[in-house]
């Protein structure tokens, strides 16, 4: 609020009389800034002149008389140029001289050297004739001064030759008197000449000695004397009465003169009221320049009342200076009223304590409401990390969700987007307290560099106490830092016991901690909870608060970083390990079902959920930089990786009465759904083995090298490792299933083969000429092909691996059947022969050098052909064998040449 101009007030005048040019100083308040604010008047005059007359320096107008007296500025009146000689080679050359024409040492070759020092000789006569003009000026100046007072002179000379004429001395008393009053009220600052006073005194003398009877004097003094007391004999009464009467005015006027000070303890009051502190002030400070040393009584008793009253407005500043909540522009008014009003101590500084207090005050109690509405309301808002309670959508949610939806089923998911509309305690508590501390925080800091800089104290404090004040923010720069440290740590260590409980000390819980919750918040919540951190390290280092200071929100968000990875990846290894429930048995073109894709894609929109988070923003740590986050990381990779094949071991052996089917929302009674759920009870576990093993060898070529892709995408540490571990393990499964399945087809007919090959008590030394294969090879034929068509049904890849281990099963057990035999017959070693090249020409894309070998060591145990009629024979039934099996056999020849890994 500006303050009001007061007018000027002059307070005293030194010295009251001089010679002209005497220099006067002017004492008094409001007297301006500069000399264009100074109206005085500048004429010579012999009685006091009209004061509505006068000149105005401001405006150069002349509002009556033009003065006759101003100091000339050039009195020689030409041009002045200034001389090249430096001023302290003048001051040697004069020295004890001065170049002021005004001053009693005034030299005139100094004043020439320095204005006139190139002026043409010409000129200089022209300027004395200049300085001629104005000799006579003055002069005739003081003929008018000497004119302008014979007039009071005669007066005085009237008055005398009445008061000696007069009969009446009562009337020439008065007249006297009157004419007295008179002229002194006319020339209250210019007394009588002193030529006047010497000749009247002579005059007196002179007629004094001419009489008698005495002095004039005398006669006049006892005549003065008498008329004296006879005017008191008279006039006692009205004299008594108007004693009485001037001694009333002048109190009416002392009062009215200073009616300034006796009202303003009433006036303080009614401003405090109303607020106008900056009235109250400026009368105070007006009040304490006029009155503060005064030795007047009634001045000091009224003086201490306005003193009392400003003592009162000091405390009610500071108290609400102190008040909180409040406004940094409502702190910086009341603090420069307190510094106006020259309050002791240092208010600012306990602003600054208070609003430091208050706001860790705000930070406690947020969290204290928070925990008390989180006892109170156990249910509300919170996170739960299993799946059948989890209110945010997970990732199999989606995935199982549109999986439905693509094979034309009704399903739906039973969860919706309100999740996000419901967040834990712990999460909207942070928010919370980061928007309290931002709001208040930036406030306090621009209340310390206003500190600083001295911008809360007025001008008139700050050149006061400036030096003191600069002593105060040195000692006080640590103490703050101390006051802002504080706060950051209580931040963090509030922020650490809701997010982080574990990462405070035990004895810190009770102060930061007490959530007194047992499940962990998600990795969506973290990540959430991470951005609300980061934002607010962003808004306190726009304030430019120290990085040192903000240390310990970096920390925070380090730590809350790699805990975010470590539950993310921990929930991810959680939903991985429910994918089995999700399979649906449903095999596509490749062999493969939904179950590697959707493995895929979790891994892939976990990593995409921890992409701000893995990202490092300015000033931020890579969240792989500790080797133990390295170490913890990868291994927590390669859990998922095993969790998955883990998952495929159960669905591979899985009894069918095991099927968990409690995933399936109340829409599986839909149609195209219920054939689904129909043929899935229908596999038989050699039928899932085949499943899982071509979604086992899907992951080995696909799968596990796109998820290390995407782990190396994202920075992770330890890819090689991830992915040797792995695969190792997939292998293994691969393996052991495959094993499993050969065992449970090739086993069969493994087994059938001795059985139907001595069926009907056959004998190779005794037999009868061969007519074509026997029965028993083509059975194991057929049960061959049926293993080929189950394979193909599932995955086309499989079956040269399938085959070709079955296809080693049955020629090394015919081998090993051919070696046992003792010996053979003619036929018998015909027959043998014709049924080891019939299966060997028919599995002939199959054979792998096990199967080669076994065929080679089989025909090695029999006796070779001794004729051509032999062969011929062993040429025509190996045709004959093929021609009536063309259809069955038709399978082995549309086979692929390339052989599969075994």
């Amino acid at each position: 609020m500006s303050r009001s101009r007061q007018p000027p007030l002059v307070t005293g005048i030194s010295p009251n009389e001089g010679i002209p040019w005497t220099k006067v100083t002017i004492r008094g308040e409001n007297l301006g800034t500069g000399p264009t604010d100074l109206i005085g008047i500048l004429d010579q005059s012999a009685v006091w002149v009209d004061e509505m007359n006068y000149y105005d320096m401001r405006t150069d107008r002349n509002k009556g008389i033009p003065p006759l007296s101003l100091r000339p500025a050039n009195p020689l009146g030409i041009e002045i140029e200034k001389s090249k000689f430096s001023q302290k080679d003048l001051e040697m050359l004069f020295h004890g001289m001065s170049a002021d024409f005004t001053s009693e040492n005034f030299s005139a070759a100094w004043y020439l050297i320095e204005n006139h020092s190139n002026t043409s000789f010409e000129q200089l006569k022209m300027a004395v004739a200049n300085l001629k003009r104005q000799a006579n000026k003055k002069s005739e100046g003081s003929l008018a001064y000497v004119k302008g007072g014979l007039s009071t002179f005669f007066e005085a000379q009237d008055a005398l030759s009445d008061v000696t004429n007069s009969v009446n001395a009562t009337h020439c008393v008065f007249t006297l008197e009157r004419r007295m009053t008179g002229y002194q009220s006319l020339q209250p600052f210019s007394p009588r000449p002193p030529h006047v006073h010497a000749a009247i005194h002579q005059k007196l003398e002179a007629d004094g000695t001419e009489k008698v009877e005495g002095s004039m004097t005398q006669k006049l003094e006892n005549v003065l004397n008498r008329a004296s007391n006879t005017a008191d004999t008279l006039f006692q009464e009205v004299l008594g009465r108007k004693d009485k009467a001037d001694s009333t005015r002048n109190a009416l006027n002392v009062l009215q003169r200073f009616k300034f000070l006796f009202n303003l303890p009433l006036n303080i009051e009614r401003n405090i009221q109303k607020g106008d502190y900056d009235v109250v002030i400026n009368d105070y400070e007006k009040a304490k320049s006029l009155f503060g040393k005064t030795e007047v009584q009634v001045f000091k008793k009224y003086y201490a009342e306005v003193e009392t009253r400003i003592e009162a407005l000091r405390e009610l500043l500071l108290d609400k200076l102190l008040e909180t909540p409040s406004t940094l522009h409502d702190q910086k008014r009341y603090i420069r009223y307190l510094s106006d009003l020259h309050t002791p101590g240092d208010p600012a500084w306990q602003c600054i304590g208070a609003q430091h207090k208050w706001i860790l005050q705000l930070m406690h109690s947020c969290k204290e409401g928070y925990v008390k509405d989180l006892k109170a309301n156990p249910g509300l808002h919170s996170p739960m990390l299993d799946l059948d309670n989890d209110t945010r959508p997970s990732v199999l949610g989606h995935l199982s969700q549109t999986a439905s939806l693509k094979r034309g089923s009704s399903f739906q998911s039973g969860r919706d987007d309100t999740w996000r509309y419901k967040t834990p305690h712990r999460v909207a508590f942070v928010e919370k307290l980061t928007k309290l501390v931002l709001s208040q925080l930036p406030n306090f800091w621009k209340l310390w560099i206003s500190y600083v800089n001295g911008s809360l104290f007025s001008e008139t404090a700050e050149k006061s106490g400036q030096i003191e004040r600069s002593k105060n923010v040195r000692q006080r720069q640590n103490d703050f830092k101390k006051m802002i440290q504080e706060v950051m740590h209580s931040l963090v260590k509030l922020a650490r016991g809701a997010l982080l409980p574990l990462s405070i000390r035990d004895g810190e819980a009770k102060q930061y901690g007490g959530w007194e919750v047992k499940c962990e918040l998600s990795g969506q919540w973290l990540a959430h909870a991470i951005q609300t951190v980061r934002l607010t390290h962003e808004s306190l280092t726009a304030l430019e608060i120290p990085n040192d200071v903000l240390q310990t929100i970096q920390d925070l968000i380090l730590d809350l970083r790699v805990r975010c990875v470590m539950v993310t990846l921990q929930h991810t290894a959680e939903e991985i390990k429910r994918l089995a429930e999700k399979e649906d048995w449903i095999v596509d073109n490749e062999g493969l079902t939904s179950l590697p894709c959707q493995f895929e894609q979790c891994i892939v929109c976990s990593l995409q959920s921890l992409k701000g988070v893995l990202e490092c923003k300015p000033g931020e740590a890579s969240v792989f930089q500790q080797p133990k986050t390295q170490e913890e990381v990868c291994q927590l990779s390669i859990n998922i990786m095993q969790v998955f094949i883990y998952c495929l071991e159960q669905l591979s052996t899985k009894p069918d009465a095991d099927i968990d089917t409690t995933h399936l929302s109340v829409d599986v009674s839909s149609p195209d759904l219920f054939g689904s759920v129909h043929e899935d009870f229908s596999l038989t576990s050699e039928q899932r083995l085949l499943i899982v093993l071509s979604n086992c060898c899907f992951l080995e070529r696909h799968t596990f090298l796109n998820i290390a892709e995407h782990f190396e995408k994202h920075n992770f540490q330890g890819i090689e490792k991830i992915t040797q571990v792995s695969m190792a393990s997939l292998k293994e499964l691969d393996q052991r299933l495959f094993e499993n399945y050969i065992e449970l087809k090739a086993d069969p007919i493994v087994g059938s083969l001795e059985p139907g090959i001595y069926a009907g008590y056959f004998d190779w030394k005794d037999c009868l000429p061969p007519t074509g294969v026997r029965n028993y090879l083509k059975e194991a034929l057929v049960n061959i092909i049926a293993v080929h068509a189950e394979v193909f049904t599932v995955s086309k890849e499989l079956v040269p691996r399938v085959l070709s281990k079955v296809v080693e099963a049955v020629s090394e057990e015919l081998s090993r059947l051919m070696q046992c035999v003792s010996s053979f017959s003619r036929n018998g070693a015909l027959q043998a022969r014709l049924e080891i090249c019939a299966l060997r020409d028919t599995v002939a894309v199959y054979l792998t050098p096990e199967s080669k070998s076994s065929f080679k060591q089989a025909l090695e145990a029999l006796p070779q052909l001794s004729s051509g009629a032999d062969k011929k024979l062993l040429e025509e039934l190996l045709n004959k064998f093929k021609s009536s099996m063309h259809l069955q056999l038709t399978c082995f020849q549309a086979a692929s040449s390339t052989m599969m890994k075994t």
